[in-house]
Protein backbone atom coordinates (compact mmCIF):
# COMPACT_ATOMS: atom_id res chain seq x y z
CA UNK A 1 0.00 0.00 0.00
CA UNK A 2 1.29 3.56 -0.46
CA UNK A 3 2.39 5.26 2.27
CA UNK A 4 0.80 8.47 3.35
CA UNK A 5 1.90 11.42 5.93
CA UNK A 6 -1.66 12.16 7.07
CA UNK A 7 -5.12 11.57 6.34
CA UNK A 8 -6.73 13.17 8.97
CA UNK A 9 -9.33 12.27 11.07
CA UNK A 10 -10.55 9.36 8.78
CA UNK A 11 -7.51 7.70 9.62
CA UNK A 12 -8.63 6.69 13.01
CA UNK A 13 -11.87 5.17 11.44
CA UNK A 14 -10.62 2.01 10.70
CA UNK A 15 -9.08 1.53 14.40
CA UNK A 16 -12.39 3.22 15.82
CA UNK A 17 -14.24 0.81 14.40
CA UNK A 18 -12.32 -2.10 14.82
CA UNK A 19 -12.64 -1.37 18.26
CA UNK A 20 -16.50 -0.63 18.63
CA UNK A 21 -17.33 -4.09 16.56
CA UNK A 22 -15.14 -5.72 18.97
CA UNK A 23 -17.21 -4.90 21.89
CA UNK A 24 -20.30 -5.24 20.28
CA UNK A 25 -20.31 -7.91 17.92
CA UNK A 26 -17.90 -10.26 20.77
CA UNK A 27 -16.03 -11.86 17.08
CA UNK A 28 -12.54 -10.00 17.17
CA UNK A 29 -11.96 -11.95 14.15
CA UNK A 30 -14.81 -10.79 12.03
CA UNK A 31 -14.40 -6.74 13.70
CA UNK A 32 -10.51 -6.35 12.43
CA UNK A 33 -11.33 -8.22 9.34
CA UNK A 34 -14.01 -6.00 8.16
CA UNK A 35 -12.15 -2.53 9.99
CA UNK A 36 -9.53 -3.87 7.22
CA UNK A 37 -11.67 -4.04 4.55
CA UNK A 38 -13.45 -0.58 5.41
CA UNK A 39 -9.39 0.78 5.65
CA UNK A 40 -8.23 -0.25 2.29
CA UNK A 41 -11.48 0.76 0.87
CA UNK A 42 -11.14 4.49 2.13
CA UNK A 43 -7.29 4.65 1.86
CA UNK A 44 -8.40 4.27 -1.72
CA UNK A 45 -6.82 1.06 -2.40
CA UNK A 46 -10.50 -0.71 -3.63
CA UNK A 47 -11.33 -4.52 -2.47
CA UNK A 48 -7.79 -5.55 -4.15
CA UNK A 49 -6.10 -3.60 -1.44
CA UNK A 50 -7.21 -6.28 1.35
CA UNK A 51 -5.44 -9.23 0.27
CA UNK A 52 -2.50 -6.51 -0.26
CA UNK A 53 -2.73 -5.39 2.90
CA UNK A 54 -2.18 -9.07 4.31
CA UNK A 55 0.55 -9.65 1.80
CA UNK A 56 2.50 -6.55 3.02
CA UNK A 57 1.52 -6.62 7.05
CA UNK A 58 2.09 -10.23 7.71
CA UNK A 59 5.46 -10.86 4.93
CA UNK A 60 7.17 -9.09 7.96
CA UNK A 61 10.12 -10.54 10.41
CA UNK A 62 7.96 -8.59 13.55
CA UNK A 63 4.73 -10.88 12.82
CA UNK A 64 6.86 -14.28 11.83
CA UNK A 65 9.11 -13.70 15.36
CA UNK A 66 5.77 -13.44 16.96
CA UNK A 67 3.90 -16.09 15.36
CA UNK A 68 6.65 -18.98 15.39
CA UNK A 69 7.35 -18.02 19.28
CA UNK A 70 3.24 -18.00 20.04
CA UNK A 71 3.62 -21.20 18.24
CA UNK A 72 6.28 -22.46 19.95
CA UNK A 73 4.90 -21.82 23.03
CA UNK A 74 2.23 -23.50 22.19
CA UNK A 75 3.74 -26.59 21.41
CA UNK A 76 5.67 -26.14 24.83
CA UNK A 77 2.06 -26.03 26.10
CA UNK A 78 1.15 -29.36 24.71
CA UNK A 79 4.37 -30.76 26.09
CA UNK A 80 3.80 -29.94 29.55
CA UNK A 81 0.57 -31.50 29.19
CA UNK A 82 1.24 -34.13 27.23
CA UNK A 83 4.27 -35.14 30.22
CA UNK A 84 1.68 -34.86 32.76
CA UNK A 85 4.57 -32.08 34.30
CA UNK A 86 1.64 -29.20 34.33
CA UNK A 87 -0.88 -31.66 36.20
CA UNK A 88 1.64 -32.34 38.63
CA UNK A 89 2.26 -28.93 39.39
CA UNK A 90 -1.22 -27.98 39.56
CA UNK A 91 -1.89 -31.31 42.48
CA UNK A 92 1.54 -29.94 44.31
CA UNK A 93 -0.49 -26.79 44.40
CA UNK A 94 -3.83 -27.73 45.48
CA UNK A 95 -2.02 -30.16 48.18
CA UNK A 96 -1.23 -26.84 50.16
CA UNK A 97 -4.70 -26.19 50.21
CA UNK A 98 -4.24 -22.24 49.22
CA UNK A 99 -6.96 -20.01 49.77
CA UNK A 100 -8.52 -18.09 46.35
CA UNK A 101 -6.64 -15.32 47.65
CA UNK A 102 -2.96 -17.46 47.92
CA UNK A 103 -3.63 -18.71 44.48
CA UNK A 104 -4.15 -15.11 42.87
CA UNK A 105 -0.67 -14.01 44.68
CA UNK A 106 1.04 -16.78 43.32
CA UNK A 107 -0.05 -16.28 39.39
CA UNK A 108 0.91 -12.34 40.54
CA UNK A 109 4.35 -13.84 41.43
CA UNK A 110 4.73 -15.91 38.46
CA UNK A 111 4.69 -13.36 36.46
CA UNK A 112 7.41 -11.15 37.92
CA UNK A 113 9.48 -15.08 37.47
CA UNK A 114 9.04 -14.87 33.62
CA UNK A 115 9.79 -11.08 33.39
CA UNK A 116 12.54 -11.64 30.17
CA UNK A 117 9.07 -11.79 27.86
CA UNK A 118 6.25 -10.25 27.66
CA UNK A 119 5.14 -12.61 24.93
CA UNK A 120 5.56 -16.28 27.49
CA UNK A 121 5.15 -14.54 30.66
CA UNK A 122 0.98 -14.24 30.05
CA UNK A 123 0.82 -17.72 27.92
CA UNK A 124 3.22 -19.27 31.04
CA UNK A 125 1.18 -17.77 33.67
CA UNK A 126 -2.18 -18.53 32.26
CA UNK A 127 -1.51 -22.19 31.79
CA UNK A 128 0.34 -22.76 34.35
CA UNK A 129 -2.32 -21.46 36.79
CA UNK A 130 -5.55 -22.33 34.97
CA UNK A 131 -6.23 -25.62 36.39
CA UNK A 132 -5.60 -24.19 39.69
CA UNK A 133 -7.90 -21.12 39.61
CA UNK A 134 -10.59 -23.05 38.14
CA UNK A 135 -10.40 -25.36 41.19
CA UNK A 136 -10.06 -22.17 43.29
CA UNK A 137 -13.44 -20.76 41.43
CA UNK A 138 -11.45 -17.64 40.10
CA UNK A 139 -13.14 -16.39 36.80
CA UNK A 140 -10.64 -16.48 33.46
CA UNK A 141 -10.95 -12.77 33.49
CA UNK A 142 -9.33 -11.93 36.78
CA UNK A 143 -6.74 -14.67 35.43
CA UNK A 144 -6.22 -12.84 32.01
CA UNK A 145 -6.12 -9.88 34.05
CA UNK A 146 -3.48 -10.87 36.52
CA UNK A 147 -1.40 -12.67 33.22
CA UNK A 148 -1.95 -9.82 31.53
CA UNK A 149 -0.53 -7.04 34.08
CA UNK A 150 2.40 -9.26 34.88
CA UNK A 151 3.57 -9.01 31.67
CA UNK A 152 4.75 -6.06 30.07
CA UNK A 153 4.17 -3.84 32.81
CA UNK A 154 7.19 -6.22 34.51
CA UNK A 155 9.24 -6.28 31.10
CA UNK A 156 8.84 -2.56 30.56
CA UNK A 157 11.55 -1.84 33.77
CA UNK A 158 14.02 -4.70 33.94
CA UNK A 159 17.28 -3.70 32.09
CA UNK A 160 18.17 -6.73 30.71
CA UNK A 161 15.21 -7.20 28.69
CA UNK A 162 14.72 -6.61 24.74
CA UNK A 163 12.28 -3.64 26.04
CA UNK A 164 15.29 -2.00 27.81
CA UNK A 165 17.33 -2.28 24.27
CA UNK A 166 14.66 -1.47 21.95
CA UNK A 167 13.89 1.62 24.01
CA UNK A 168 17.42 2.76 24.94
CA UNK A 169 17.91 2.61 21.28
CA UNK A 170 15.74 5.17 20.33
CA UNK A 171 17.20 7.91 22.47
CA UNK A 172 20.37 7.65 21.25
CA UNK A 173 22.26 10.88 19.58
CA UNK A 174 19.19 12.47 20.90
CA UNK A 175 20.25 15.59 23.08
CA UNK A 176 22.98 14.14 25.46
CA UNK A 177 21.93 11.07 24.64
CA UNK A 178 25.05 10.26 22.28
CA UNK A 179 26.04 6.49 23.04
CA UNK A 180 24.24 2.87 24.23
CA UNK A 181 25.62 3.64 27.79
CA UNK A 182 23.81 7.04 28.09
CA UNK A 183 20.45 5.41 26.94
CA UNK A 184 20.90 2.57 29.01
CA UNK A 185 21.64 4.62 31.36
CA UNK A 186 18.79 6.96 30.96
CA UNK A 187 16.59 4.03 31.25
CA UNK A 188 17.47 2.80 34.92
CA UNK A 189 17.10 6.34 35.93
CA UNK A 190 13.31 6.55 34.04
CA UNK A 191 12.02 3.07 36.07
CA UNK A 192 10.65 4.96 39.03
CA UNK A 193 8.79 7.28 36.82
CA UNK A 194 7.38 5.09 34.96
CA UNK A 195 4.72 4.99 37.01
CA UNK A 196 1.78 3.22 34.66
CA UNK A 197 3.83 0.18 34.58
CA UNK A 198 4.77 0.82 38.85
CA UNK A 199 1.29 1.60 39.82
CA UNK A 200 0.03 -1.61 38.00
CA UNK A 201 2.31 -4.36 39.47
CA UNK A 202 1.39 -3.16 43.03
CA UNK A 203 -2.04 -2.80 41.57
CA UNK A 204 -3.07 -6.12 40.62
CA UNK A 205 -1.03 -7.44 43.95
CA UNK A 206 -3.44 -5.41 45.95
CA UNK A 207 -6.10 -6.67 44.07
CA UNK A 208 -4.93 -10.53 44.26
CA UNK A 209 -4.13 -10.12 47.70
CA UNK A 210 -7.92 -8.93 48.43
CA UNK A 211 -7.07 -5.51 50.08
CA UNK A 212 -8.40 -3.79 46.69
CA UNK A 213 -11.83 -5.33 46.43
CA UNK A 214 -13.19 -6.17 42.95
CA UNK A 215 -15.43 -3.64 40.92
CA UNK A 216 -17.22 -2.93 37.89
CA UNK A 217 -17.46 -5.84 35.40
CA UNK A 218 -14.51 -7.87 37.16
CA UNK A 219 -16.81 -7.83 40.21
CA UNK A 220 -19.36 -9.87 38.18
CA UNK A 221 -17.18 -12.13 36.68
CA UNK A 222 -15.61 -12.80 40.17
CA UNK A 223 -19.62 -13.47 41.42
CA UNK A 224 -20.52 -15.83 39.13
CA UNK A 225 -17.21 -17.28 39.12
CA UNK A 226 -17.91 -18.20 42.66
CA UNK A 227 -21.12 -18.28 43.51
CA UNK A 228 -22.23 -20.40 40.24
CA UNK A 229 -19.03 -22.37 40.15
CA UNK A 230 -18.78 -20.88 36.51
CA UNK A 231 -14.85 -19.32 35.20
CA UNK A 232 -16.50 -18.39 32.05
CA UNK A 233 -19.96 -16.76 31.27
CA UNK A 234 -22.67 -18.30 29.62
CA UNK A 235 -21.70 -18.08 25.84
CA UNK A 236 -17.96 -17.41 26.22
CA UNK A 237 -15.66 -18.46 23.56
CA UNK A 238 -12.40 -19.08 25.15
CA UNK A 239 -9.34 -17.47 23.02
CA UNK A 240 -7.71 -20.69 23.11
CA UNK A 241 -8.30 -24.00 20.58
CA UNK A 242 -9.77 -27.21 22.01
CA UNK A 243 -6.66 -29.42 21.18
CA UNK A 244 -4.85 -27.46 24.66
CA UNK A 245 -7.28 -27.41 26.94
CA UNK A 246 -8.73 -30.89 26.52
CA UNK A 247 -5.27 -32.92 26.23
CA UNK A 248 -5.08 -35.42 28.56
CA UNK A 249 -1.51 -36.58 30.01
CA UNK A 250 0.27 -39.50 28.34
CA UNK A 251 -0.47 -42.84 30.97
CA UNK A 252 2.46 -44.57 30.16
CA UNK A 253 4.90 -42.46 32.10
CA UNK A 254 5.91 -41.11 35.96
CA UNK A 255 4.86 -37.62 36.40
CA UNK A 256 8.31 -35.79 36.64
CA UNK A 257 7.58 -32.16 37.53
CA UNK A 258 11.36 -30.98 37.44
CA UNK A 259 12.28 -32.72 34.36
CA UNK A 260 9.37 -31.81 32.46
CA UNK A 261 8.42 -28.55 33.71
CA UNK A 262 10.83 -26.81 35.90
CA UNK A 263 13.97 -27.37 34.37
CA UNK A 264 12.44 -25.99 30.68
CA UNK A 265 10.91 -23.13 32.15
CA UNK A 266 14.88 -22.36 33.79
CA UNK A 267 16.72 -22.92 30.45
CA UNK A 268 14.78 -20.33 28.63
CA UNK A 269 15.48 -18.19 30.92
CA UNK A 270 18.88 -18.76 31.48
CA UNK A 271 19.54 -18.99 27.59
CA UNK A 272 17.58 -15.53 26.98
CA UNK A 273 19.58 -13.97 30.11
CA UNK A 274 22.61 -14.96 28.96
CA UNK A 275 22.30 -14.43 25.23
CA UNK A 276 21.74 -10.94 26.20
CA UNK A 277 24.36 -10.45 28.51
CA UNK A 278 27.01 -12.25 25.55
CA UNK A 279 24.67 -11.25 23.21
CA UNK A 280 23.49 -7.66 23.39
CA UNK A 281 20.32 -9.78 22.14
CA UNK A 282 17.96 -11.94 24.49
CA UNK A 283 17.51 -15.14 21.82
CA UNK A 284 13.52 -15.74 23.14
CA UNK A 285 12.71 -17.38 20.05
CA UNK A 286 15.83 -20.15 19.82
CA UNK A 287 15.67 -20.48 23.36
CA UNK A 288 12.19 -21.94 22.62
CA UNK A 289 13.18 -23.60 19.98
CA UNK A 290 15.95 -25.64 21.83
CA UNK A 291 13.84 -26.41 24.63
CA UNK A 292 11.43 -28.23 22.36
CA UNK A 293 14.20 -30.10 20.38
CA UNK A 294 15.20 -31.22 24.13
CA UNK A 295 11.87 -32.16 25.31
CA UNK A 296 10.76 -33.85 22.34
CA UNK A 297 14.07 -36.03 22.70
CA UNK A 298 13.54 -36.29 26.54
CA UNK A 299 9.43 -37.38 25.84
CA UNK A 300 10.97 -40.46 23.75
CA UNK A 301 13.53 -41.22 26.02
CA UNK A 302 11.10 -41.05 28.94
CA UNK A 303 8.34 -43.47 26.46
CA UNK A 304 6.57 -41.50 24.92
CA UNK A 305 5.95 -43.42 21.52
CA UNK A 306 6.89 -40.92 18.01
CA UNK A 307 3.54 -40.57 17.12
CA UNK A 308 2.10 -39.30 20.59
CA UNK A 309 5.33 -36.61 20.44
CA UNK A 310 4.25 -35.60 16.73
CA UNK A 311 0.37 -35.45 17.86
CA UNK A 312 1.18 -33.33 20.63
CA UNK A 313 2.90 -31.14 18.26
CA UNK A 314 0.30 -30.80 15.87
CA UNK A 315 -2.25 -30.46 18.85
CA UNK A 316 0.08 -27.40 19.92
CA UNK A 317 -0.16 -25.62 16.91
CA UNK A 318 -3.68 -26.34 16.27
CA UNK A 319 -4.43 -24.75 19.75
CA UNK A 320 -2.35 -21.47 18.52
CA UNK A 321 -4.37 -20.42 15.39
CA UNK A 322 -7.33 -18.62 17.19
CA UNK A 323 -4.62 -16.32 18.57
CA UNK A 324 -2.56 -16.30 15.48
CA UNK A 325 -5.71 -15.24 13.40
CA UNK A 326 -6.50 -12.56 16.04
CA UNK A 327 -2.38 -11.66 15.39
CA UNK A 328 -2.33 -11.44 12.32
CA UNK A 329 -5.68 -9.30 11.63
CA UNK A 330 -4.12 -6.97 14.46
CA UNK A 331 -1.10 -6.30 12.39
CA UNK A 332 -2.89 -5.95 9.26
CA UNK A 333 -4.72 -3.16 10.86
CA UNK A 334 -1.92 -1.84 12.88
CA UNK A 335 -0.03 -1.29 8.96
CA UNK A 336 -3.14 0.08 8.12
CA UNK A 337 -2.65 2.65 10.45
CA UNK A 338 1.12 3.76 9.57
CA UNK A 339 -0.20 3.92 6.29
CA UNK A 340 -3.03 6.04 6.61
CA UNK A 341 -1.05 8.01 9.34
CA UNK A 342 -3.12 7.20 12.31
CA UNK A 343 -0.18 8.19 14.63
CA UNK A 344 0.35 11.65 13.19
CA UNK A 345 -3.03 12.62 13.33
CA UNK A 346 -3.05 11.96 16.68
CA UNK A 347 -0.06 14.27 17.61
CA UNK A 348 -0.83 16.40 15.33
CA UNK A 349 -3.99 17.27 17.09
CA UNK A 350 -1.99 17.56 20.52
CA UNK A 351 0.86 19.63 19.34
CA UNK A 352 -0.86 23.12 20.99
CA UNK A 353 -1.76 21.97 24.32
CA UNK A 354 2.40 20.97 24.94
CA UNK A 355 4.12 23.47 27.73
CA UNK A 356 6.42 21.95 30.16
CA UNK A 357 4.86 21.58 32.92
CA UNK A 358 1.85 19.44 31.04
CA UNK A 359 4.33 17.82 28.28
CA UNK A 360 5.03 14.62 30.66
CA UNK A 361 0.93 13.88 31.07
CA UNK A 362 0.19 14.86 27.43
CA UNK A 363 3.05 12.44 25.91
CA UNK A 364 2.29 10.02 28.44
CA UNK A 365 -1.69 10.64 26.90
CA UNK A 366 -0.41 10.47 23.23
CA UNK A 367 1.26 7.58 23.54
CA UNK A 368 -1.74 5.60 25.15
CA UNK A 369 -3.90 6.92 22.60
CA UNK A 370 -1.47 5.57 19.81
CA UNK A 371 -1.15 2.19 21.48
CA UNK A 372 -4.42 1.97 21.91
CA UNK A 373 -5.42 2.93 18.52
CA UNK A 374 -2.08 0.80 16.63
CA UNK A 375 -2.52 -1.90 19.29
CA UNK A 376 1.21 -2.31 19.25
CA UNK A 377 3.10 -0.56 21.85
CA UNK A 378 6.60 -1.24 20.54
CA UNK A 379 5.09 0.65 17.03
CA UNK A 380 4.13 3.28 19.88
CA UNK A 381 7.67 3.62 21.01
CA UNK A 382 9.16 4.38 17.80
CA UNK A 383 6.92 6.70 16.91
CA UNK A 384 6.88 9.65 20.15
CA UNK A 385 9.84 9.02 21.04
CA UNK A 386 11.74 11.05 18.36
CA UNK A 387 9.00 13.70 19.00
CA UNK A 388 9.01 13.35 23.15
CA UNK A 389 12.84 13.60 23.53
CA UNK A 390 13.75 16.69 21.29
CA UNK A 391 11.53 18.42 22.59
CA UNK A 392 12.08 17.58 26.63
CA UNK A 393 15.54 18.50 25.45
CA UNK A 394 14.47 21.36 23.92
CA UNK A 395 13.02 22.81 27.46
CA UNK A 396 15.39 21.16 29.55
CA UNK A 397 18.55 23.51 27.68
CA UNK A 398 19.75 20.23 26.85
CA UNK A 399 20.59 18.33 29.90
CA UNK A 400 19.06 15.28 31.15
CA UNK A 401 16.93 16.59 33.88
CA UNK A 402 14.05 14.91 35.85
CA UNK A 403 11.64 16.53 32.42
CA UNK A 404 13.65 14.29 30.33
CA UNK A 405 13.58 11.40 32.41
CA UNK A 406 10.20 11.65 33.28
CA UNK A 407 8.87 11.96 29.29
CA UNK A 408 11.50 9.05 28.20
CA UNK A 409 9.05 7.06 31.14
CA UNK A 410 5.82 8.72 29.83
CA UNK A 411 6.59 7.20 26.31
CA UNK A 412 7.20 3.59 27.93
CA UNK A 413 4.25 3.95 30.26
CA UNK A 414 1.65 5.24 28.04
CA UNK A 415 2.29 2.69 25.33
CA UNK A 416 1.91 -0.04 27.72
CA UNK A 417 -1.03 2.20 29.04
CA UNK A 418 -2.47 2.14 25.46
CA UNK A 419 -1.82 -1.43 24.55
CA UNK A 420 -3.62 -2.70 28.05
CA UNK A 421 -7.04 -0.98 27.00
CA UNK A 422 -6.81 -2.39 23.33
CA UNK A 423 -8.21 -5.60 22.13
CA UNK A 424 -6.09 -5.25 18.95
CA UNK A 425 -3.03 -5.76 21.81
CA UNK A 426 -0.99 -8.95 21.12
CA UNK A 427 0.27 -9.18 24.04
CA UNK A 428 -3.63 -8.56 25.66
CA UNK A 429 -4.65 -11.72 22.90
CA UNK A 430 -2.06 -13.44 24.63
CA UNK A 431 -2.95 -13.41 28.08
CA UNK A 432 -6.38 -14.11 26.64
CA UNK A 433 -5.05 -17.16 25.00
CA UNK A 434 -3.10 -18.39 28.31
CA UNK A 435 -6.13 -17.70 30.63
CA UNK A 436 -8.39 -19.58 27.74
CA UNK A 437 -10.71 -16.47 28.48
CA UNK A 438 -12.85 -14.94 26.26
CA UNK A 439 -10.99 -12.09 24.61
CA UNK A 440 -13.52 -9.38 25.07
CA UNK A 441 -14.37 -10.27 27.91
CA UNK A 442 -10.60 -9.74 29.17
CA UNK A 443 -10.70 -6.42 27.75
CA UNK A 444 -14.28 -5.49 29.51
CA UNK A 445 -12.62 -6.70 32.93
CA UNK A 446 -9.59 -5.26 32.98
CA UNK A 447 -10.30 -1.76 31.32
CA UNK A 448 -11.85 0.03 34.66
CA UNK A 449 -8.16 -1.36 36.60
CA UNK A 450 -6.35 0.03 33.60
CA UNK A 451 -8.12 3.59 33.43
CA UNK A 452 -7.61 4.08 37.31
CA UNK A 453 -3.70 3.40 37.03
CA UNK A 454 -3.37 5.21 33.86
CA UNK A 455 -5.31 8.61 35.79
CA UNK A 456 -3.12 7.95 38.69
CA UNK A 457 -0.06 8.22 36.85
CA UNK A 458 -1.43 11.59 34.74
CA UNK A 459 -1.47 12.73 38.13
CA UNK A 460 2.12 11.61 38.95
CA UNK A 461 3.14 13.33 35.43
CA UNK A 462 1.60 16.40 36.35
CA UNK A 463 3.38 16.69 39.65
CA UNK A 464 6.83 15.97 37.88
CA UNK A 465 6.17 18.24 35.22
CA UNK A 466 5.62 21.17 37.70
CA UNK A 467 7.78 20.06 39.33
CA UNK A 468 10.73 19.85 37.33
CA UNK A 469 10.07 23.42 35.64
Amino acid sequence: MEEVVNMGFISIIPSLLAIALAFTTRNTVVSLAFACLVGTLIAGQGLLGFPTLLKTSLGTTSFSWVMLLNTFIAILVAFFQKTGAIQGFSQYIQSKNLSRKAVQLVAWLLGGFVYFSDSFSPLFVGTTMRSISDKAKISREKLSYIADSGAAPVSVMVPITGWAAYLSGLAIGVGAIATQEDAMRLFIKAIPFNFYALITVVFVGLIAAGIIKDFGPMKKAEERAMNEGKVLRDGAEPLIGKELTEMEAYQGIQQRVFLNFVLPVIMIMSIAIGTYIHLKSAKTMEAFLFVVIFMSVSMFIQGIPFKEIMNAITDGVKGAVPAIMILALAYSINSLSKTMGTANYIISVTEGFLSPQLLPAIIFLIAAVTAFATGTSWGTFAICMPIALPLAFNFSGGEVTPLVVACFAAVAGGGVFGDHCSPLSDTTILASTGAAADHIDHVNTQLPYALICGLLSIIAYLTIGFMSV
